[in-house]
């Protein structure tokens, strides 16, 4: 069974930084892409970074320049680095692995971790 387990949320204040990360445990042979993505009450689960096992990346709009994601392949980990952090990126933060099977993909989500920046 596959488990990804987020950690490092909380409340910050504007302008400040947090650091999330979320693990991967399991009979895992290979993570594809890992990813960041959050989700405000009333609207729909955004991409906020992912980066490829090779450690190309993607930032939403919203993050270019602000925040860095990075993953660490032999501890199936990814990391999320959120500096200069605004009220507008309140939101419960989930984590996402494509993981790789003889078959095929399948995506795995974590729980969410809530992340609230005070104005």
């Amino acid at each position: 069974q596959v488990q990804l387990v987020e950690s490092g949320g909380g409340l910050v204040q504007a302008g400040g930084s947090l650091s999330l990360s979320c693990a991967a445990s399991g009979n895992i042979l290979r993570i594809d892409v890992m990813g960041w993505y959050r989700q405000v009450p009333g609207k729909q689960r955004e991409l906020v970074a992912n980066i490829s096992r090779g450690g190309n990346t993607n930032y939403a709009d919203s993050a270019k320049g602000r925040f860095t994601i990075s993953r660490d392949n032999a501890k199936k980990t990814v990391y999320l680095q959120m500096n200069s952090l605004k009220a507008e990126d309140t939101a419960v933060y989930y984590c996402q692995g494509s993981v790789r099977w003889d078959y095929g993909v399948n995506d795995y989500w974590g729980q969410g971790t809530q992340v609230t920046v005070s104005s």
